[in-house]
């Protein structure tokens, strides 16, 4: 599973993933991510995850499109994360 980049983000972190098939993920855990207020599961210490879709090195966006979600899993745990990321990292293109 390959990270790209762990940065602080609004109080918390976000890491962001990035896979060979073109797809990765943006885990974050932080107490104000604008108008939804904080993310899924941030008072209980645990993630919220975003399927990402890279149209290049160094640019992605969100994804709602896959068979892993139609929009954001949230209250994953560290063991959930590696879970996902590993689903996540074995789709076809």
């Amino acid at each position: 599973m390959a990270e790209l980049f762990t940065r602080p983000l609004n109080g918390g972190t976000q890491t962001v993933h990035k896979f060979d098939n073109g797809f990765g993920a943006s885990v974050v855990r932080a107490p104000n991510v604008g108008f939804w207020g904080s993310t899924y599961g941030y008072e209980q210490g645990l993630w919220e995850l975003a399927v990402l879709q890279f149209c290049s090195d160094d640019e992605y966006h969100l994804t709602y499109s896959t068979p892993i979600t139609n929009d954001v899993l949230g209250h994953l745990t560290d063991e959930d994360v590696i879970a996902v990321l590993a689903r996540i990292e074995a789709l076809e293109v």
